[in-house]
């Protein structure tokens, strides 16, 4: 997650936004505009033209299983209390959420991974790496928000190769 849901929301209205077709993108605002978040409609235009492209990069009817459950299994009233019900931006109580300043305090060696194609913005996840005293940036250039699924091996190997130095570093 972006440590500032202000950066967040000018990324899918400068980045996300935009790569969506006019068409279906007015369509999936003037759903927003009514409220009716709940209705088929949306989440099929949703993954469609958002989803497959950032979410995770593979047609919807073959995704893991274990992504389904998730999704089955999402708190829907607290999803919608924090995030707000768009998926294109964020409304909820988290409007005003911004931790950037407090970055500097995470004292543990942290990985923050990124993907080219992901609904958060690889630049901002790379700056949230420089600002942890112990952070360090991997880049997925083929993945998504799940890229440890669209982008398995260069996923891993960042990971494994990040707890391997860790574990020496501890030595």
């Amino acid at each position: 997650m972006m440590a500032s849901i202000p950066a967040y929301n000018d990324y899918a209205n400068q980045v996300l936004k935009p790569r969506i077709d006019p068409s279906p993108m007015a369509e999936i605002e003037r759903i927003e505009a009514s409220g009716e978040f709940t209705q088929p409609r949306y989440m099929e235009l949703l993954m469609q033209h958002h989803y497959v492209h950032h979410v995770l990069r593979m047609p919807a009817d073959m995704w893991p299983d274990p992504v389904n459950r998730a999704f089955a299994k999402l708190n829907y009233p607290v999803y919608l209390l924090m995030q707000g019900p768009s998926e294109l931006g964020a409304a909820g109580k988290l409007i005003s959420w911004d931790r950037t300043d407090d970055l500097h305090r995470i004292s543990v060696p942290t990985l923050v991974i990124g993907a080219t194609h992901d609904t958060m913005d690889p630049k901002h996840m790379e700056m949230i790496a420089g600002r942890i005293p112990k952070g360090r940036f991997h880049l997925c250039p083929n993945g998504s928000h799940m890229a440890m699924y669209d982008d398995q091996q260069t996923y891993f190997e960042g990971l494994i190769g990040f707890i391997n130095d860790v574990e020496r570093e501890s030595v």
